[in-house]
Parts: C-alpha cells; structure tokens; sequence
C-alpha cells in the first residue's frame, strides 16, 4: 500500500502515514502521522484525520469531519458531513467475530460478510466509544466516551452508558434540550424547537 502517491494537491498527507493508491482525498484533507487510509476508501472535503488513525477499506467519510487520533473505522462504514469521532473511537464492521473457520480453517476474505455502522450528519462519538455494526447513529446525535453502541441511536439522542442507553436529547451545538410546555423542547443555545413523538423515542424539528 504506498504512500499515496497520486496526492490531490489541495490534501495534505504527512510522510509517515499510509495512503492506499485506490483511496481518494478530496480537497483540504489533511491525514496526519502513523494513520492509514486503506484500499477504494473516499475522505471528503477539508476533513482531518488525526495521528494514528485507521480509515479501512471501503468507508465513505463525508465533508469537514474530525476523525480524532487512534480511532479505528473499519468499512464498510458511512461517515456524514460534519461528524466528530473521538480519540480511540471504534467502529467495527462484525457482530460475530471468529479467527477460524467450524473445520478450524483459518477465515478469509469470502468467509464472511462485513455490516456497516452509518453515523449521520453532524453526529459525534466520544473518546473510546465503541460501535458495534450493523447500527446507524442519528442526525446531529451524541455518544458519549466510553460508551458501547450496539443499537440504532435516534437523530438528536444523547446515549451512555454499557450498552449505551438514551439517557436526553442534545442539539445541533451540543447542548442538551430544555423541556417546555407538553411534548415540546428547545435548544438553549440556537433556539431550535422540537417535539417528541407520541412513543416518546424520537424527536422532530418544528423550527
């Protein structure tokens, strides 16, 4: 896997990382040192990957996100615009992990099939998080450090916890929504409204 050597000359990649000649950077991206982007993976405008990093064969990462050092993302995962994933963040791509083969044969390529995890827009995934796949984290949707992901994260869900639970809602900023009259909330920072659905397990925007 040599050291990209068709660079886009609008992406930065520092000497000691490992760039796949298959990979496409887009322009602005900068791939930091120790990290490695392997084989037909795709990182998106002005993206940074920080020191340490495995972007693995496959993933798709969208525009302006922030992929923090030693995060593993292993494809075939999809990454929104604008997500953040913390430092020593995992996200794997099988629920159902084996070295070997029933017969003790050691597995292949072709022995079994990888599943994605899918982080939407805007999402971020705290420090030593992990994701197990198949599972989709939410639009604008926050998992907290060290937390175990092995479930869908609804848009907007602040989750804790092993195995990660909803434990509030958070906004576009971050911060955690305001209860108001009923089934309404509100971001304190941008104002944006929001009202649960009648289960109570999701949001929508009403401004």
């Amino acid at each position: 896997m040599p050291s990209n050597p068709k660079p886009n000359q609008d992406a930065f990649v520092s000497p000691a990382a490992v760039v796949a000649s298959s990979a496409t950077l887009a322009a602005g991206v900068r791939v930091w040192d120790g990290s490695h982007v392997e084989a037909d993976a795709v990182v998106g405008p002005e993206t940074l990957v920080g020191r340490g990093v495995t972007i693995g064969a496959g993933v798709a990462v969208g525009r302006r996100c922030k992929i923090q050092n030693a995060a593993l993302v292993y494809g075939p995962a999809v990454i929104g615009a604008g997500v953040f994933v913390g430092p020593g963040a995992i996200l794997t791509n099988d629920n159902v992990p084996r070295a070997v083969n029933p017969d003790g044969t050691v597995k292949g390529t072709t022995d079994w099939k990888p599943a994605p995890v899918i982080v939407e827009e805007g999402a971020s995934i705290g420090a030593g998080a992990t994701c197990v796949a198949p599972v989709r984290i939410g639009r604008w949707a926050m998992v907290a450090a060290g937390a175990v992901v092995t479930r869908d994260v609804p848009d907007h869900a602040l989750v804790a916890g092993v195995p990660a639970r909803r434990v509030g809602w958070v906004g576009r900023t971050g911060a955690r929504l305001v209860r108001m009259d009923g089934d309404a909330l509100t971001c304190p920072d941008t104002g944006d409204r929001f009202r649960l659905t009648e289960a109570g397990d999701q949001i929508e925007v009403t401004r």
